[in-house]
């Protein structure tokens, strides 16, 4: 298991990551609208531009394949966090989630969780933070973690 920056080359494999966690997670409970916007966050041409400006991404590789990935924005917000269907319980997302804090440039990081990954999220030591909310289709729920110095 090894977890590194994405590269360009990781692109196409994220991008079907993303949507197939997505789409069996999350889009049962979310609008066609929740479903579009995603759709175009998780665009190869869009995790490309936010992997140039301020935003961390780390895959996981295992066995020659991208397992999971997740997207650190600013230093101090998960953007995102998706663990391949067929590669889900076996740690990777808290190896993620571990990396990606280490590089944290905040005292607290914020997420804003969809709702079936509530309960993951309380596993890597986050907490609620507000009531539930939505952006353009897309329901969360506002959660943060208060790193130690």
């Amino acid at each position: 298991m090894q977890i590194r920056k994405m590269t360009h080359e990781d692109l196409p494999s994220a991008n079907a990551l993303c949507l197939e966690s997505f789409m069996l997670a999350v889009a049962p409970s979310v609008s066609a609208q929740g479903v579009a916007t995603f759709t175009k966050i998780a665009a190869q041409e869009a995790l490309a531009e936010r992997m140039a400006g301020d935003n961390l991404t780390l895959v996981c590789i295992v066995e020659g394949t991208l397992a999971g990935l997740i997207e650190l924005k600013e230093g101090r917000h998960v953007a995102m966090l998706f663990v391949a269907p067929a590669w889900q319980r076996r740690g990777i997302g808290k190896r993620l989630m571990s990396s990606a804090l280490q590089q944290a440039r905040a005292n607290v990081v914020t997420v804003r969780a969809s709702l079936s990954s509530v309960a993951a999220y309380e596993r890597y030591g986050f907490a609620l933070a507000g009531a539930v909310g939505e952006v353009a289709g897309l329901i969360y729920q506002p959660m943060e973690k208060r790193l130690s110095n």
